[in-house]
């Protein structure tokens, strides 16, 4: 029987749960990032992890981070299915949420404010919020 050498560790999941669906229509995009200047959209960072749940599938999934470090996860109930955030006069139509829950004023909530240190498996529980 050989030993298996130099075998490194699996990344760390975070296994996630969303709470506060209005309805069950379309999918959930999840952005995780470790990069405070793409969040929370995360199209200007190329190493986040990007994906779509079916809002059915919403309430647990697990996400594989690429590494242990800082993270934070922006997520959207997109209703419609069109893959981004539907806005009217500048507030979102659709839900979001963010990792932390931290307290919504004007605008998205800081990196900092949503971030959690990764450096084995562990979870988040994400509260939707909806403006309109």
């Amino acid at each position: 029987m050989a030993l298996l050498t130099g075998a490194t560790a699996p990344p760390p999941e975070i296994d996630v749960s969303i709470t506060g669906l209005r309805n069950m229509k379309g999918q959930v995009l999840v952005c995780l990032t470790t990069n405070a200047k793409a969040f929370p959209d995360c199209s200007k960072d190329k190493a986040s992890v990007k994906m779509a749940v079916k809002a059915t599938a919403a309430a647990n999934f697990k996400i594989a981070a690429p590494a242990s470090g800082t993270y934070a996860i922006a997520v959207v109930h997109d209703e419609n299915s069109n893959n981004k955030m539907d806005t009217a006069i500048f507030l979102p139509k659709e839900g979001f949420g963010f990792s932390r829950n931290p307290t919504i004023t004007v605008g998205p909530p800081s990196f900092k404010s949503a971030s959690f240190a990764v450096s084995g498996d562990t979870s988040q529980s994400i509260r939707m919020k909806y403006m309109l």
